[in-house]
């Protein structure tokens, strides 16, 4: 059956669609503290409902410059991988829809860090959206996972 997509307004500018069955939630947070020493991408931790999450900047996984983080609010999907919760970057979530068709392989020149998180592009009512990996996001950039 279709993947469920939760659709992304922007990811590193980008529209694309998140596994619906990965996302917990959807939360704005309102502190990232930095954490020494932590890889590249992890924009450090921030408490949600007396959970601690581990802040990923989606476009430094991407190995891409780093998101604007608002002094006042930053929105963020919630993940769990393996027992631990993440809180992914994001512009501005949009909407969930249902995907129309199942992955399929990306016809185009994405970039290495697109290229990475890539499962295939999904048919929408809405159009067609890049599925994201959610665990690719997590992993960082090849540089990040050398490091740790």
């Amino acid at each position: 059956p279709p993947v469920q997509a939760v659709l992304l307004d922007a990811l590193a500018g980008e529209r694309v669609a998140l596994p619906a069955a990965s996302v917990e939630s959807v939360v704005e947070l309102d502190a990232i503290i930095p954490v020494p020493r932590a890889a590249n991408h992890i924009a450090g931790l921030s408490a949600l409902r007396s959970r601690v999450l581990t802040v990923i900047d989606c476009n430094k996984a991407l190995d891409l410059p780093p998101a604007a983080i608002s002094p006042v609010i930053q929105e963020a999907a919630v993940v769990e991988l393996e027992g631990h919760h993440y809180a992914l970057m994001v512009d501005g979530v949009e909407d969930v829809v249902t995907a129309l068709s199942d992955p399929a392989p990306v016809r185009a020149a994405l970039g290495k860090g697109w290229e990475r998180v890539s499962i295939g592009m999904v048919e929408t009512e809405e159009g067609g959206f890049l599925l994201v990996d959610v665990a690719g996001l997590v992993a960082g950039p090849e540089q990040d996972r050398a490091a740790a």
